[in-house]
């Protein structure tokens, strides 16, 4: 019997958290954008995370303040309150 493999992504907190610390690792070009497949692509193939868990994360992050995603999708800025949520 197969049973299947423990999604640490799986909870959008987590998620919302690892983003945030990838984009946070990403220098930023110009006013602070950071490109988003800066931050999907470590996400989707380094750490193995799906496009479902990675769609969730974002929604997250957005939701807690902790990321502004532009209106054309290309990138995305790291909010000044998003600084809480490396510490936790």
């Amino acid at each position: 019997m197969k049973h299947a493999d423990e999604r640490p992504y799986a909870n959008p907190e987590a998620a919302a958290r690892t983003r945030g610390e990838i984009a946070a690792s990403v220098e930023a070009v110009q006013d602070g954008r950071i490109y988003i497949e800066r931050i999907n692509a470590p996400f989707l193939f380094k750490l193995k995370g799906s496009g479902s868990e990675f769609g969730a994360g974002l929604k997250h992050a957005i939701e807690r303040g902790w990321l502004q995603l532009h209106e054309s999708g290309t990138y995305v800025r790291l909010l000044s309150s998003g600084d809480g949520l490396l510490t936790q």
